[in-house]
């Protein structure tokens, strides 16, 4: 307890009822539940086989775990449930797998299997176009996890779609019965209905859980609320922790009402604010107090610490997303330098995943390692992998990885057989498989149609190649993709005309990028080569990682950084229809996208730098932006604006030379008159 504040301290303490923690960003809640179950498992005397602590992530449970294990030591810990939602549903079904009818080692479907089961359940019946399974398998999640059974969603369909949607509903159930297999909403949806339709059941797991944790309630569903007050009965012996502040998750279920729930269905509840923040500065604070204060609230809050006032917040105009992109990876470069940090020590947060690309491509041409976390890589793309796999066999014809991957993508009637074949002949002769196909000696150990096909497309290649060293190499770029038939390719293998169309865009931002390289040559000869040897600085880049021992730039959506913090973030896109989202503004949901933005701010321990851009490229179209409403929300006093219009050419020199003066010092040169 020593190391607990009193408000933490009361937390701890209070088992003789129910118990709220209102538990604002950075204030020690990990600290609290871990303790709380150190409290109730030595000086309470409750067997920890009693104790279940209940998290919605792996990471989060892990971390519970290994604290709790560093403060009960040996037998006094055993027994005790530390896990996801999910796990614990689980568990609870495999132990009463012969109450719910299924038979022992049944399966779990998870969203790729769930989704091909309902794309077969379509396609059978036909009524439905498999363009919309995606909404198909959305409202079904939605429906598990109101705990709206295919019956009662046939009754309330308000359409013919949805009542279609409400069949799909119905047969998909079936099938899954059929398989014996549950899906992911299921593990919790199951025991809820056991639990209340076998009262006996629920008696004999009240009897084990007699005391539960529950982390992040403001993130709690329907059937998750359900669970937890099923579980805890009348007796009280509940902690629940959260922040309805950073409630973000609503569009996969998440009620934050669930927290002001809780006083109806528990009257003794007992409510414990934390609001000292061990994190951030005080100016990040009261920032976000201030714009969090727009929202209307069930329960006040505001943030405070003793970690002194910290500087200003940076609002930062740039003219346009490249010139944003290029201004955030200029500042890291700066910082870096200035304040003698670690590449580690910033994050770069945004709203959707589509704004990583740019960002990538910049911090790769200034050489700064990164890591994508929420998201998938733009380099990391099949298309963009397929296509630089081409490029990289241009470029050295001695790589077989790149030889590999695209010799059948597209579809090329090589066989495996083929191509074992091939690689035997290469290893022998320690040559290339590209070398390979066009040595005479290979007719002698592969068919005839086999060889031609093979030497037909190293043949097309090697001509591709010539055209890229000419004058126009985008445009041969962009011929190789035609001559492939690659949209093709991508419309066969997408789930929807969409996706492929999406994957095709990025294609053609690669080609871009590859311009981009060669125009800003500044009168040096940049060949394709060059170009391509800096896309593929991504890889260069991990492998150093590594070895810096993951000193990289973190990249995520505002989303995936929930629960992390950094010295240093920048949070880039603060305009309208990004932040917040288009989306949003047309379904008048601002609250929760205020709430993102509070979730990002509190992300900052030392600085904090916002970014948006005067224009941005939407759908092909170059159009005017405006800044995002919310930072009109943040307290005039602790924000500062760059960018904006204001000229002040003595200004901009002072500065200029103030920060040549600041990293000379450290470099330890002197200024030269």
């Amino acid at each position: 307890m020593a190391n607990l504040n009193p408000r933490q301290r009361e937390a701890v303490l209070h088992i003789d009822g129910p118990c709220l923690v209102l538990a604002g960003a950075g204030s020690g809640k990990t600290s609290v539940i871990t303790r709380k179950i150190a409290y109730l498992i030595e000086e309470c005397g409750m067997p920890a086989r009693h104790i279940a602590a209940v998290t919605f992530t792996n990471k989060a449970s892990r971390e519970m775990k290994e604290r709790v294990s560093g403060l009960v030591k040996g037998k006094q810990a055993r027994g005790l449930t530390v896990s996801t939602f999910h796990n614990l549903g689980l568990n609870i079904i495999r132990r009463e797998h012969k109450s719910l009818g299924f038979k022992p080692g049944f399966s779990i479907f998870d969203a790729e299997d769930a989704r091909g089961l309902l794309k077969e359940l379509m396609l059978k019946d036909g009524d439905l176009d498999t363009e919309h399974l995606d909404l198909v398998q959305n409202q079904i999640s939605n429906w598990k996890n109101d705990l709206t059974v295919p019956e009662r969603a046939a009754s309330k369909a308000q359409s013919p779609g949805e009542a279609q949607i409400a069949e799909v509903y119905r047969r998909y159930n079936q099938a899954l019965k059929a398989y014996n297999a549950v899906d992911f909403d299921d593990l919790i949806l199951t025991p809820v209905r056991l639990f209340s339709e076998q009262p006996e059941v629920l008696e004999k797991w009240q009897r084990r859980i007699r005391y539960l944790l529950v982390d992040e309630y403001q993130d709690t569903n329907s059937s998750q609320y359900l669970l937890v007050k099923l579980l805890v009965g009348n007796r009280g012996g509940l902690t629940v922790v959260g922040d309805d502040d950073q409630s973000i998750y609503a569009w996969r279920g998440a009620r934050p009402e669930n927290l002001a729930l809780l006083k109806k269905d528990f009257p003794s509840l007992e409510m414990i604010k934390l609001e000292q923040n061990y994190r951030s500065t005080s100016r990040i604070l009261r920032v976000a107090n201030h714009l969090i204060a727009h929202n209307p609230h069930e329960f006040e809050k505001a943030l405070w610490s003793e970690m002194g006032l910290g500087e200003p917040i940076r609002v930062i105009r740039c003219a346009n997303e490249d010139a944003e992109a290029e201004r955030v990876a200029m500042e890291i470069l700066s910082q870096r330098l200035k304040r003698q940090i670690k590449f580690k020590d910033f994050a770069i947060l945004y709203r959707g995943n589509h704004q990583a690309r740019l960002l990538e491509i910049k911090l790769q041409a200034h050489q700064i390692p990164y890591a994508i976390s929420g998201g998938t890589s733009f380099f990391a793309r099949a298309e963009i992998k397929d296509v630089m796999s081409y490029l990289r066999l241009i470029v050295n014809p001695d790589d077989d990885n790149a030889f590999l991957r695209i010799i059948n993508t597209p579809r090329r009637q090589i066989g495996t057989s083929t191509l074992e074949t091939l690689g035997h002949y290469a290893n022998e002769r320690h040559i290339s498989m590209f070398a390979a196909c066009q040595e005479i000696g290979l007719s002698e150990h592969m068919p005839a149609h086999s060889l031609e096909r093979i030497q037909r497309f190293c043949q097309w290649l090697n001509h591709i190649g010539s055209l890229c060293r000419g004058e126009e190499p985008v445009a041969a770029v962009r011929q190789m993709v035609e001559d492939i038939d690659y949209e093709g390719w991508l419309h066969q293998n997408a789930s929807s005309p969409k996706v492929a169309e999406k994957r095709l865009e990025n294609i053609w931002y690669l080609l871009d990028s590859i311009k981009a390289i060669l125009q800003k040559a500044d009168g040096e000869d940049v060949t394709i080569e060059d170009a391509i040897a800096k896309l593929v600085l991504r890889d260069m880049l991990d492998r150093q990682a590594e070895e810096d021992d993951e000193d990289q730039v973190q990249l995520m959506t505002l989303h995936a950084s929930k629960g992390l913090e950094y010295p240093h973030v920048f949070m880039v896109g603060m305009e309208e229809d990004l932040l917040p989202h288009r989306v949003s503004i047309e379904e008048d949901n601002i609250e929760e996208e205020r709430r993102l933005t509070y979730v990002g701010i509190t992300r900052a321990q030392k600085t904090l730098t916002m970014t948006w851009a005067g224009k941005r490229k939407q759908y092909g179209e170059i159009i005017e932006s405006s800044y995002s409403r919310f930072l009109d929300e943040l307290p005039e006093e602790d924000v500062t604006w760059e960018g904006n219009g204001q000229h002040n050419p003595e200004a901009n020199r002072s500065q200029g030379s103030a920060t040549l003066s600041s990293l000379l010092d450290m470099l330890g040169g002197k200024k030269k008159p």
